[in-house]
Protein backbone atom coordinates (compact mmCIF):
# COMPACT_ATOMS: atom_id res chain seq x y z
CA UNK A 1 0.00 0.00 0.00
CA UNK A 2 1.78 3.15 -0.78
CA UNK A 3 1.83 6.29 1.15
CA UNK A 4 -1.44 9.13 0.95
CA UNK A 5 -0.36 12.69 1.93
CA UNK A 6 -3.08 15.13 2.26
CA UNK A 7 -3.09 18.09 -0.81
CA UNK A 8 -2.15 21.46 0.28
CA UNK A 9 -4.15 24.20 -1.28
CA UNK A 10 -0.70 25.51 -3.12
CA UNK A 11 -0.23 22.09 -4.82
CA UNK A 12 -3.87 22.09 -5.81
CA UNK A 13 -3.06 25.49 -7.40
CA UNK A 14 0.11 24.77 -9.35
CA UNK A 15 -1.65 21.35 -10.57
CA UNK A 16 -1.63 21.51 -14.26
CA UNK A 17 0.01 24.91 -14.75
CA UNK A 18 -2.54 26.92 -12.45
CA UNK A 19 -5.36 24.79 -13.99
CA UNK A 20 -8.42 22.76 -13.02
CA UNK A 21 -8.86 18.92 -13.42
CA UNK A 22 -12.12 18.49 -13.54
CA UNK A 23 -13.12 14.81 -13.95
CA UNK A 24 -17.40 14.87 -13.60
CA UNK A 25 -17.12 15.92 -18.01
CA UNK A 26 -15.82 14.28 -21.26
CA UNK A 27 -16.64 10.69 -20.89
CA UNK A 28 -17.54 8.60 -23.87
CA UNK A 29 -20.00 6.00 -23.73
CA UNK A 30 -18.60 2.71 -22.07
CA UNK A 31 -20.18 0.47 -24.07
CA UNK A 32 -20.87 0.69 -27.80
CA UNK A 33 -24.01 0.96 -28.94
CA UNK A 34 -25.17 3.75 -26.91
CA UNK A 35 -26.23 6.37 -28.03
CA UNK A 36 -26.47 10.05 -27.11
CA UNK A 37 -24.12 9.94 -23.98
CA UNK A 38 -24.41 13.06 -21.91
CA UNK A 39 -22.26 14.71 -19.57
CA UNK A 40 -21.55 12.63 -16.34
CA UNK A 41 -23.59 14.29 -13.63
CA UNK A 42 -21.26 16.43 -10.85
CA UNK A 43 -22.31 14.57 -7.90
CA UNK A 44 -24.00 17.19 -5.62
CA UNK A 45 -22.07 15.59 -2.23
CA UNK A 46 -19.48 13.56 -1.47
CA UNK A 47 -20.38 9.92 -1.65
CA UNK A 48 -20.31 8.89 2.37
CA UNK A 49 -19.44 5.38 1.33
CA UNK A 50 -16.27 6.06 -0.30
CA UNK A 51 -15.42 8.72 2.98
CA UNK A 52 -15.81 5.57 5.26
CA UNK A 53 -13.36 3.44 2.86
CA UNK A 54 -10.64 5.56 2.05
CA UNK A 55 -10.56 6.47 6.21
CA UNK A 56 -10.89 2.90 7.14
CA UNK A 57 -7.20 2.76 5.40
CA UNK A 58 -5.63 6.12 6.84
CA UNK A 59 -5.93 7.91 3.41
CA UNK A 60 -5.75 11.33 3.37
CA UNK A 61 -8.38 13.02 0.95
CA UNK A 62 -9.74 16.19 0.14
CA UNK A 63 -13.12 16.67 -1.82
CA UNK A 64 -12.98 18.87 -4.98
CA UNK A 65 -15.78 21.01 -6.07
CA UNK A 66 -17.65 18.11 -7.89
CA UNK A 67 -17.86 16.88 -5.03
CA UNK A 68 -14.88 14.03 -6.05
CA UNK A 69 -12.19 12.65 -4.10
CA UNK A 70 -9.02 14.40 -4.26
CA UNK A 71 -6.03 11.83 -3.22
CA UNK A 72 -1.97 12.17 -3.77
CA UNK A 73 -0.67 9.35 -3.70
CA UNK A 74 3.34 8.78 -2.34
CA UNK A 75 5.42 7.13 -4.62
CA UNK A 76 8.82 5.61 -4.83
CA UNK A 77 11.57 8.21 -5.30
CA UNK A 78 9.89 11.11 -3.59
CA UNK A 79 7.52 11.00 -6.73
CA UNK A 80 3.75 11.98 -5.96
CA UNK A 81 0.76 11.22 -8.32
CA UNK A 82 -2.90 13.13 -8.02
CA UNK A 83 -5.72 10.66 -7.90
CA UNK A 84 -10.03 11.21 -7.72
CA UNK A 85 -11.95 8.72 -6.60
CA UNK A 86 -15.40 9.90 -8.40
CA UNK A 87 -18.63 10.26 -6.05
CA UNK A 88 -20.81 9.60 -8.89
CA UNK A 89 -21.49 6.37 -9.70
CA UNK A 90 -22.29 5.25 -13.52
CA UNK A 91 -24.70 3.02 -14.69
CA UNK A 92 -25.60 0.32 -17.48
CA UNK A 93 -28.87 -1.36 -17.38
CA UNK A 94 -26.85 -4.44 -14.97
CA UNK A 95 -24.12 -2.51 -13.28
CA UNK A 96 -22.78 0.50 -11.14
CA UNK A 97 -19.46 1.53 -11.61
CA UNK A 98 -17.08 3.67 -10.26
CA UNK A 99 -13.96 5.50 -11.43
CA UNK A 100 -10.82 6.73 -10.55
CA UNK A 101 -8.76 9.01 -12.31
CA UNK A 102 -5.46 10.21 -12.66
CA UNK A 103 -3.72 12.68 -15.11
CA UNK A 104 -0.14 11.07 -17.05
CA UNK A 105 0.20 13.69 -19.80
CA UNK A 106 -0.15 16.93 -20.31
CA UNK A 107 -0.30 18.63 -24.39
CA UNK A 108 0.54 21.53 -25.36
CA UNK A 109 -2.32 21.72 -27.96
CA UNK A 110 -5.30 20.03 -28.14
CA UNK A 111 -4.22 17.76 -30.08
CA UNK A 112 -1.39 15.11 -28.83
CA UNK A 113 1.56 14.34 -30.86
CA UNK A 114 0.76 11.02 -32.95
CA UNK A 115 3.58 9.18 -30.56
CA UNK A 116 2.23 9.95 -27.41
CA UNK A 117 -1.12 8.89 -28.67
CA UNK A 118 -0.43 5.78 -30.04
CA UNK A 119 2.17 5.01 -26.43
CA UNK A 120 -1.23 5.72 -24.51
CA UNK A 121 -3.18 3.04 -27.05
CA UNK A 122 -0.67 0.57 -26.33
CA UNK A 123 -0.38 0.97 -22.47
CA UNK A 124 -3.90 0.58 -22.57
CA UNK A 125 -3.50 -2.71 -24.29
CA UNK A 126 -1.11 -3.99 -21.18
CA UNK A 127 -3.60 -2.63 -18.41
CA UNK A 128 -5.24 -4.98 -16.06
CA UNK A 129 -7.36 -1.93 -14.91
CA UNK A 130 -8.04 1.11 -17.00
CA UNK A 131 -7.52 2.71 -19.85
CA UNK A 132 -6.36 6.39 -20.92
CA UNK A 133 -8.47 9.12 -22.10
CA UNK A 134 -8.10 12.25 -23.89
CA UNK A 135 -9.70 15.19 -21.80
CA UNK A 136 -8.62 18.35 -23.29
CA UNK A 137 -5.33 18.72 -23.47
CA UNK A 138 -5.30 15.95 -20.46
CA UNK A 139 -4.45 12.43 -20.78
CA UNK A 140 -6.59 10.50 -17.88
CA UNK A 141 -6.14 7.14 -16.80
CA UNK A 142 -9.54 6.24 -16.22
CA UNK A 143 -10.07 2.49 -13.66
CA UNK A 144 -13.43 1.38 -13.87
CA UNK A 145 -14.33 -0.50 -10.41
CA UNK A 146 -17.85 -2.00 -9.29
CA UNK A 147 -19.21 0.62 -7.03
CA UNK A 148 -19.74 -1.39 -4.46
CA UNK A 149 -16.04 -2.49 -4.28
CA UNK A 150 -14.55 -3.02 -0.77
CA UNK A 151 -12.40 -0.98 1.21
CA UNK A 152 -9.30 -3.17 -0.02
CA UNK A 153 -10.49 -3.31 -3.65
CA UNK A 154 -10.51 0.19 -3.59
CA UNK A 155 -7.19 0.43 -2.32
CA UNK A 156 -5.76 -1.38 -4.44
CA UNK A 157 -7.47 0.00 -7.74
CA UNK A 158 -6.45 3.36 -6.42
CA UNK A 159 -2.55 2.45 -5.72
CA UNK A 160 -2.67 0.93 -9.30
CA UNK A 161 -4.09 3.63 -11.14
CA UNK A 162 -1.32 6.08 -9.29
CA UNK A 163 1.69 3.84 -10.10
CA UNK A 164 0.31 3.75 -13.97
CA UNK A 165 -0.16 7.06 -14.71
CA UNK A 166 2.63 8.24 -12.76
CA UNK A 167 5.06 5.74 -14.79
CA UNK A 168 3.54 7.38 -17.82
CA UNK A 169 4.03 10.96 -17.02
CA UNK A 170 7.75 10.13 -16.15
CA UNK A 171 8.35 8.18 -19.54
CA UNK A 172 6.46 10.88 -21.99
CA UNK A 173 7.93 13.98 -19.81
CA UNK A 174 10.45 13.28 -17.33
CA UNK A 175 8.22 15.11 -14.84
CA UNK A 176 6.44 15.05 -11.42
CA UNK A 177 3.76 17.85 -12.34
CA UNK A 178 0.83 15.88 -12.31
Amino acid sequence: RLERERLAAAETDRLLRGGHVHVGGAHLRPLLGEQDRRLAAHAATPDPVIKAQLESKGTPFTVDDDGDYQITVRLEDDRTQLVWVRSVVEETDHMKIREIWSPGYESETPAFPAAVANDLMERSNLLKLGSWVKQDKVAMLVTKIPADASADELDEAIDLTAMSADAAELELTGKDDL
